[in-house]
């Protein structure tokens, strides 16, 4: 009775295994589901980081452009990837990894940071001092962002400050686009998008 018993108890824990187990592996999407190949698409042109873990620290860098084999994504701001470096232990292939921000499922078009810089230099050409200086005042697109006020008038040049909603700066030229700017309280002088400013 005894054997019996421990047979059906058996059986019935075989039959559960082999429906529930299928089953709860076909509703769920695993980490592999999205590897496979991307491309490196920096949003200045240079080269991405490779880490040893998430925010650690940097063994290498990939160009922009190359086609790099993604293993699985840890979450949803960092890719597993198999690289080649000396982690203390003599070079080979370890895990590690890259931001996810920049990483495209198509080839990227050539970078164009060289034009851009070709336009700013354009632009000041362009630009005319203002005879009496105007109060101007930053109007991101979120009332809680911010617009960047920057050392040329460009989005590659170097971000001096960030001007939150409200902030009041003065116009020192005019320029195609942009406006060359002092914020009185710091000092600082600068150019910043006339996109994101209105006039007082």
């Amino acid at each position: 009775m005894t054997k019996r018993f421990v047979s059906i108890i058996l059986a019935v824990l075989t039959l559960m295994l082999a429906v529930c187990v299928p089953a709860a592996l076909a509703g769920e999407e695993g980490p592999n589901a999205h590897a496979g190949y991307y491309y490196v698409k920096t949003g200045n042109g240079k080269t991405l980081n490779v880490r040893d873990n998430p925010n650690g620290k940097v063994v290498g860098s990939l160009k922009y452009g190359t086609r790099v084999y993604v293993d699985a994504f840890s979450d949803s701001e960092w890719a597993l990837i198999t690289y080649r470096y000396d982690n203390g232990h003599g070079k080979n292939d370890y895990a590690a990894y890259v931001s996810t921000r920049f990483l495209v499922k198509n080839v990227p078009g050539k970078y164009q940071g060289a034009s851009s810089a070709k336009s700013a230099s354009e632009v000041l050409r362009t630009e005319k001092q203002v005879a009496n200086p105007y109060t101007i005042v930053s109007r991101p697109v979120r009332s809680t962002g911010w617009v960047n006020l920057r050392r040329a008038p460009s989005t590659d040049a170097k971000v001096l400050t960030k001007c939150y909603t409200g902030k009041t700066l003065t116009v020192l030229a005019e320029l195609n686009g942009w406006f060359k700017v002092e914020d009185i309280p710091t000092g600082i002088i600068g150019y910043i998008s006339s996109k994101y400013v209105s006039r007082l």
